[in-house]
């Protein structure tokens, strides 16, 4: 029997060409091998045989697999191509961290992202160092309220003896208050924009001069350190704020409105002549401008005095300041304050003579340091309130101005104890607390800086005119019902 004839494999194996064979599609063109699907051919192999089945079937494309970062745990474990090979071992975090931190911070290169983390010697800091022993919250309270009874003594005395100074005859400015706060405005300008005085703040060595925005920065920095200082303190809130008076003032613009305000041109006991009341307005006017315009000026000179002469200003030492001054100041101020009390109680001048300097300057020292010390606190409570609008010192200054009218009006009201001769101590006391306490619990030396120093020029205006505008509506009520009704009578102590 023949054997059977074998088929024409040559034919088979060539195979027509692919472009001309029209039944050559995907579905019998297999897609190209993953390389996923070859590994699990490959393991399948090297760790168990085969069978036949799985041998000829077609190999099908396996399902794409999600990133290996996010599968849960039973997934991982079920799945046996998920081998090492494919998914790499995670990033350590602080590798991570310490590329982040050379990324941001500076470039560097791949091998020093990749070298360990050094470990950073101590360094010094840079920052001065502050003193090694520093004063306790009640030394410091002490030391402040000591600096503001002192210099709050001084200020009323050149206060006053500005006022005598400067009210004469024929002066061009008959409001002698008007000196008082230019002089006080001109100190406030001087140590606010002064960088020398106090250059060692709290005993720490001072800067080296740099300029542009950080010299800028530096500049505010210490405006704000030297604000802490007690002896800074006792010279501004103390000496400027009690030399000048915002409730003088007022009393002086109401009495140019109500054509009352003293003439020393005109012999004693003469009347002021009428006037119309055209007149009296742009005597108001003429005083407010003149107040305000000039108080303004001497604090921006202040200023500039204070630029001119920072080659030659000296710097107080801290030492000084500490171990000398702070703690002798403690002795002065309470001494000379009970002093001044000791001398309105047991004048020397009680059994001869005529007891004059004692209510023009004795009464007001008993009185002074009271007024100064309730505005500083009351400015320390409510001026940061409303950065815009400082309520502390609007607060004291229309509270000193209401107790002004309140006194003048007992001065000067007829048939009461003011008036009468005997009674001269009674005015002499009423004279003390509007010269000391009114005086020295108002302020415009501050006023002004406040003004000079608000962000916006419409909240300048507002401050300024709602404190003028309520003091002289205070005076109005207070003063001008009893000027308009009964009138004023002279005093005994006038």
């Amino acid at each position: 029997m023949a054997p059977p004839a074998e088929p024409d494999l040559s034919a088979a194996a060539e195979g027509p060409e692919p472009d001309a064979d029209p039944s050559l599609t995907e579905t019998v063109a297999p897609q190209p091998v993953d390389p996923i699907s070859s590994q699990r051919s490959r393991c399948c192999t090297a760790e168990r045989p085969c069978s036949e089945d799985e041998a000829v079937a077609p190999t099908q494309a396996p399902e794409p697999i999600p990133r290996p970062s996010i599968l849960p745990d039973a997934e991982k474990d079920a799945d046996p191509a998920l081998t090492e090979t494919v998914m790499p071992q995670p990033v350590s975090p602080r590798s991570s961290q310490r590329q982040r931190w050379y990324s941001f911070e500076r470039p560097g290169s791949e091998s020093e992202a990749n070298a360990p983390t050094p470990t950073a010697a101590p360094t010094t800091p840079t920052t001065p160092t502050t003193p090694t022993t520093p004063l306790s919250k009640r030394a410091t309270h002490l030391y402040i309220t000591s600096y503001l009874i002192f210099f709050s003594l001084l200020g009323t005395l050149a206060r006053l003896g500005l006022q005598a100074l400067t009210f004469y005859p024929g002066a061009p400015v008959v409001t002698g208050v008007l000196w008082a706060n230019v002089t006080g405005s001109l100190l406030m300008g001087f140590l606010a924009e002064d960088k020398k005085l106090f250059q060692q703040e709290w005993d720490t060595p001072p800067a080296p001069p740099k300029d542009g925005p950080e010299a800028a920065e530096r500049a505010k920095t210490h405006l704000a350190v030297k604000k802490t200082i007690p002896l800074y303190i006792g010279l501004t809130t103390g000496f400027c704020g009690c030399c000048t008076s915002f409730s003088s003032f007022m009393r002086d613009v109401f009495l140019a409105l109500a054509n009352a305000l003293p003439d020393p041109s005109l012999p004693a006991g003469a009347g002021i002549a009428p006037r119309h009341g055209g007149y009296s307005f742009m005597a108001l006017v003429a005083v407010l401008l003149v107040t305000v315009s000039l108080c303004l000026s001497a604090l921006i000179a202040g200023a500039h005095l204070a630029l001119v002469l920072a080659p030659i200003t000296p710097t107080v030492p801290f030492a000084l300041t500490r171990r000398v001054l702070d703690r002798a100041v403690v002795f002065l101020a309470w001494g000379c304050w009970l002093g001044a009390v000791f001398l309105a109680i047991w004048p020397p001048d009680r059994h001869g003579g005529a007891e004059t300097w004692r209510g023009r300057a004795v009464f007001a020292l008993v009185f002074a340091p009271v007024g100064c010390l309730v505005r500083f606190y009351v400015s320390m409570l409510l001026n940061s309130r409303v950065p815009s609008f400082p309520l502390g010192t609007f607060a004291v200054n229309m509270l000193g101005t209401a107790v002004e009218g309140l006194c003048y009006d007992l001065q000067h009201v007829s048939g009461l104890g003011a008036v009468v001769p005997g009674a001269l101590t009674g005015c002499q006391v009423l004279q003390g607390v509007m010269d000391g306490f009114c005086g020295s619990a108002t302020t415009v030396s501050t006023w002004v800086a406040e003004l000079n120093g608000v962000a916006r020029r419409r909240q300048a205006y507002l401050y300024g005119g709602v404190s003028v505008g309520v003091g002289l509506g205070l005076l109005v009520v207070i003063m001008g019902s009893l000027l308009w009704t009964r009138g004023f009578a002279e005093p005994v102590c006038g």
